[in-house]
């Protein structure tokens, strides 16, 4: 990595690690412990382009001579955007508004270096689920892969099983759309490929 300083990226996910450990770069994880509220008034892509910041920033804040890459994402149906469900109910519910139609996931990544410089993306995919009965749909709640997910599902899980079309970066599904997240790298200069 041509960049001095380390790497921290700003989430606790194990799907966003799990994509960012296939890069070969060392990084670290850290949670951003910030307040995950927008205005309403917000479109879902304005929402978590300034969460995605407000992560990194958060933490850029504690190491100001790490880069640091913060990510947030939400769901959109319509004109209803989906966050993480409270509850089996609420997931339920999101599913059942999913399955058989065709929905948008928008991730915000935004990359904060040394001295606050700042650059941001973000990544929309859009997804159309079969129609699945409802004892099917329960025994997805099941599997409990709703919890602390958008949408309520993991399409890297057995949410894959509910995927009948996808249009886009499959990794921006997964929670950080590493198309993007390249691009931001290499724009500030990290280098690749390198021996450890």
């Amino acid at each position: 990595m041509k960049n001095s300083g380390e790497l921290i990226l700003a989430s606790t996910s194990s799907a966003r690690k799990a994509l960012m450990d296939g890069l070969g770069l060392p990084y670290r994880t850290e949670a951003p412990g910030v307040d995950e509220h927008v205005a309403a008034s917000l479109s879902a892509e304005e929402a978590v382009r300034s969460l995605a910041a407000r992560k990194a920033r958060a933490v850029h804040e504690r190491h100001p001579g790490a880069w640091v890459l913060g990510a947030d994402q939400l769901v959109e149906v319509g004109r209803d955007v989906l966050g993480k469900p409270q509850d089996r109910d609420a997931a339920r519910g999101q599913l059942q508004r999913l399955l058989g139609h065709t929905h948008a996931i928008h991730t915000g990544v935004c990359l904060v270096g040394p001295g606050g410089r700042l650059t941001e993306a973000v990544e929309t995919t859009r997804l159309t689920f079969f129609p699945v009965p409802p004892e099917e749909l329960e025994r997805y709640l099941d599997t409990g892969e709703w919890e602390g997910c958008a949408g309520s599902y993991r399409v890297e899980g057995q949410g894959q099983a509910l995927l009948a079309k996808l249009e886009g970066d499959r990794t921006n599904v997964q929670g950080l759309p590493m198309l993007s997240v390249v691009r931001l790298f290499r724009q500030a200069g990290f280098t690749f490929f390198t021996r450890p």
